[in-house]
C-alpha cells in the first residue's frame, strides 16, 4: 500500500485532479471512492472521466436511481453508485464482478458500503471536508499496478502534501 494526499480549494481544483488520473487510468482499472454526502466525489469523478475521454463529463452525475450509469471513450467508463443500498447483500445482484474484470474502467462511489466485493487490488480515494470549500484528497494504490499508478501521480506533483506513510 502506499498513499499520497492533494488538498483542493474548489470543484474546479477537484475536477482538474480527478483528469490528471483519469488520463492514467488503463483498461480494468477500479477506482473506490468513499466520503461524507457532497464532499466531491462526483466532481471527482467528471474529472476522471474527462480524463478517459468521455465526450461530455460535465454530464456525468450520481446514476443514484439506475446505480450504474456506462459511458463511451477511449476505454469504456462505468460509473456506480451505491448511496441507496442499505446492506451490502443488495449488490449481489448488480454484477459488479463483471465490471471489475472487465475491460472498462469502474468508478465506485460509497465503495465503503461493498468492501466484500471489491477487488483486493484497487486506487481508493477518500475525500474529506477541510473547510466550506477545501477538501483532502487521499489517494491509496493497493496492488503492483496501482502502486505504479501512485509512483507516477506522486510524479506529477499535483499538490501531494504527504508523501508514504
Amino acid at each position: 500500500m502506499d498513499r499520497v494526499v492533494v488538498k483542493t480549494k474548489s470543484s474546479a481544483e477537484t475536477i482538474r485532479i480527478g483528469k490528471n488520473i483519469g488520463s492514467r487510468l488503463l483498461p480494468g482499472d477500479v477506482v473506490a471512492l468513499v466520503g461524507e454526502l457532497g464532499a466531491g466525489k462526483t466532481q471527482f469523478i467528471k474529472g476522471m472521466a474527462a480524463g478517459v475521454g468521455v465526450g461530455r463529463p460535465v454530464t456525468i452525475s450520481s446514476p443514484s436511481f439506475t446505480l450504474i450509469n456506462e459511458y463511451l471513450a477511449r476505454i469504456p467508463f462505468y460509473h456506480i453508485d451505491l448511496f441507496r443500498l442499505q446492506w451490502e447483500k443488495e449488490a449481489e445482484d448488480l454484477g459488479l464482478e463483471d465490471y471489475f474484470q472487465g475491460e472498462g474502467i469502474t468508478a465506485v462511489e460509497w465503495a465503503d458500503k461493498i468492501p466484500n466485493f471489491l477487488p483486493k487490488e484497487l486506487l481508493l480515494i477518500h475525500i474529506a471536508y477541510t473547510g466550506k470549500h477545501t477538501r483532502s484528497i487521499e489517494i491509496i494504490g493497493e496492488g503492483k499496478r496501482y502502486l505504479t499508478l501512485i509512483d507516477q501521480i506522486r510524479r506529477a506533483k499535483i499538490g501531494v502534501l504527504k508523501q508514504k506513510e
